[in-house]
């Protein structure tokens, strides 16, 4: 082992994963970069989780096991990110899998670009024979998120960063922390750090296997259901990009127009028009909002949020607006 602090350290919190994480610190274990450690966070397992782990943390001293009470994964993570050591802090997950050069080439693009606070990595969903249409269309959205532009410009889209492919400076983490706030802990980290100016890149390589099954946490726990995702879209967009102003012009009122045009009215913002394609709506008015086409759409006035699902029908939009002189970011934004 080198002295001082290895270059990364690793954040793995654990509960009840013993058929996957002997085959995730495997993964880690085989790393092209070897000047690491990883701290395992066992958060009450009642399965063969901590046995497994402190195996593997004899045979090898890069691995250390923190051996907790059951608290929940955000005080897992708060609990491990204390003990992390290195300059850089990639985060993972018990049930994926590491690219043997995930660790080695994102610690690279971090050291190559001083102004990146942190950077995802393109992955891999498996098992391939469980994933539906929809989760496919997701994977190939995800493919598309190719630099730190593309990140800002689709944040509201969904979550432009899988947070076990994240790496991240430690100081910067710290600074923000994880919240439990009543929706995801990662796409609350990522926004927090996108409003608050922090610059956050992607390493365009599928470095890491991101496991999709009924067991994630992300398909049983409330806190990751879709309600949820609007309700942090809401507040991020009320904070940051609608701060300036109690009204918004909102084009879409298809489901995720409608889940979004409800929780910011919750909060304050009042749609001023509503653009629409749909022959039964234009001209009527939905909660005091004028519906009209996007041919009554005129130059840039004020805040635009595109809420609509299809990548194909967002693309539609951002060419039309810029066509228009809006620009995306400061005049508008793409939502789901």
């Amino acid at each position: 082992m080198p002295t001082g602090a290895p270059r990364l350290s690793v954040l793995l919190p654990v509960r009840d994963a013993a058929p996957t994480l002997d085959a995730c610190l495997r993964s880690i274990r085989r790393q092209s970069e070897h000047d690491w450690e990883c701290v395992i966070v066992d958060d009450g397992s009642r399965d063969g989780s901590r046995e497994i782990a402190r195996r593997v943390a004899r045979e090898d001293p890069r691995f250390r096991l923190l051996a907790c009470e059951p608290r929940g994964l955000v005080p897992a993570l708060r609990t491990g990110l204390e003990e992390c050591a290195s300059p850089l802090v990639a985060r993972m997950d018990a049930d994926d899998l590491m690219h043997r050069d995930r660790l080695a080439r994102q610690a690279a693009a971090l050291d190559a670009e001083p102004r990146v606070d942190a950077v995802g990595c393109h992955v891999r969903l498996f098992p391939r024979r469980s994933l539906g249409a929809g989760m496919r269309a997701y994977q190939a959205w995800l493919d598309g998120i190719d630099s730190p532009e593309r990140i800002l410009a689709d944040a509201f889209v969904e979550c432009p960063i899988p947070h076990p492919s994240l790496v991240i400076r430690r100081e910067v983490l710290r600074a923000h922390g994880y919240r439990d706030v009543g929706w995801p802990e990662d796409y609350d980290l990522v926004l927090r750090l996108l409003t608050g100016g922090h610059r956050l890149g992607m390493v365009t390589e599928r470095l890491l296997s991101w496991r999709h099954g009924t067991g994630r946490l992300s398909q049983r726990s409330p806190r990751y259901a879709a309600d949820r995702f609007s309700e942090c879209k809401a507040a991020f967009l009320a904070d940051s990009f609608l701060t300036q102003g109690d009204e918004y012009v909102l084009w879409g009122f298809g489901g995720t127009g409608r889940a979004l045009h409800r929780r910011l009215r919750a909060r304050g913002k009042r749609a001023s028009a509503i653009v629409e394609l749909h022959p039964g709506r234009i001209g009527n008015s939905i909660h005091g909002a004028p519906v009209i086409h996007p041919g009554e759409l005129g130059p840039p006035r004020g805040r635009l949020v595109a809420s609509v699902a299809g990548a194909e029908a967002r693309a539609l939009i951002r060419a039309e607006l810029s066509r228009r002189g809006w620009r995306e970011g400061s005049d508008f934004v793409c939502a789901a």
